[in-house]
């Protein structure tokens, strides 16, 4: 008989609710396409859908501890659906405005700085 503890069962549960909310995005976003009766077009969106799920799952990561846990569409909400606006200087340089007052200000310019920011030194 297979005797399971309880903080095994949590990490279990932790892992299976994850997986959901990964299919969850799936469905409720790019596989709502799906099928489009061309193998081409759904292996297109199949490929888009994986890339963009990753892209966005690294980039809640490297903003907040909050965002490493949230849904797609929250990271999607807060952090890429943004209005701010590009101004330039006069040599060409470019500023970027944020909201004033905005709720994430502080995680927006972490995942800037850990996106774009300079490599990290060679050991």
């Amino acid at each position: 008989m297979l005797k399971i503890t309880m903080p095994q069962a949590e990490e279990q549960h932790r892992d299976h609710a994850l997986a959901g909310q990964v299919f969850a995005d799936w469905t409720s976003g790019p596989m709502a396409h799906l099928p489009s009766g061309s193998f081409a077009a759904n292996a297109a969106w199949l490929t888009l859908a994986a890339m963009s799920c990753n892209l966005v799952r690294a980039a809640g990561c490297l903003a907040s501890g909050f965002h490493g846990k949230a849904r797609g569409a929250t990271i999607r909400a807060d952090l890429i659906d943004v209005a701010a606006r590009i101004a330039r200087h006069g040599r060409g340089g470019l500023t970027l405005h944020l909201p004033q007052d905005w709720h994430r200000q502080a995680d927006w310019p972490a995942l800037f700085r850990a996106g774009c920011g300079p490599p990290a030194r060679a050991a």
